[in-house]
């Protein structure tokens, strides 16, 4: 009978001992985020928001120091696009409330981006079998985009409950997957 330290399984240049390890701990993080994302909505996407602001001051504080290089080019384009990264992440620390609208209505206008080429692609060509389901999902598309657009505060917040009920259910399929792993590793080794 071989000891565990004998038997090496090797998936993607990591041992499977790390492997399975590693999919439980992602499956606790996404577990984590879902039920933050799930009970408090609102509060997981002010800090979302507070992140993505820090990040634009960070980049903008990247950019000027950037532009004082004296061998950069566009040195002055640099040092405003660093000036605006700085402004913006600023606003949108200071003002969270129109960050989530703004992250809101970017949703909606893509999703009504995509539903109209998916009904335009639906109706022009195509088999008849895939042009319903084609112009089905530009219905669906078209619809939520023209709503999360209509009250997009509001809707950033429904969506921010349903990714984290789908975190979670993502979160519980990597524990198990991750036991399931476990489970065959010691399988393998007796």
């Amino acid at each position: 009978m071989a000891s565990e330290s004998e038997v090496v399984v090797v998936q993607g240049g990591l041992p499977s001992k790390v492997v399975w390890q590693m999919e439980l701990i992602v499956g606790l993080i996404t577990l984590g985020l879902g039920i933050a994302l799930t009970f408090h909505p609102s509060t997981s996407l002010s800090v979302v928001c507070v992140f993505i602001g820090i990040l634009l001051i960070l980049g903008g504080i990247f950019h000027f120091i950037r532009a004082l290089d004296h061998d950069e080019q566009h040195r002055a384009w640099i040092a405003v696009a660093g000036l605006l990264e700085v402004v913006i992440g600023v606003v949108m620390i200071r003002h969270l409330d129109l960050t989530k609208a703004a992250i809101g209505l970017l949703i909606g206008i893509v999703w009504i981006v995509q539903g109209v080429v998916a009904l335009m692609a639906g109706i022009m060509g195509g088999s008849k079998g895939q042009r319903g389901w084609v112009i089905s999902f530009g219905l669906i598309s078209l619809v939520a985009g023209i709503v999360v657009v209509s009250v997009p505060s509001s809707s950033v917040n429904a969506l921010a409950t349903l990714l984290g009920i789908w975190f979670i259910i993502m979160g519980l399929l990597e524990l198990v997957g991750g036991f399931v792993l476990r489970s065959e590793l010691k399988k393998a080794s007796a």
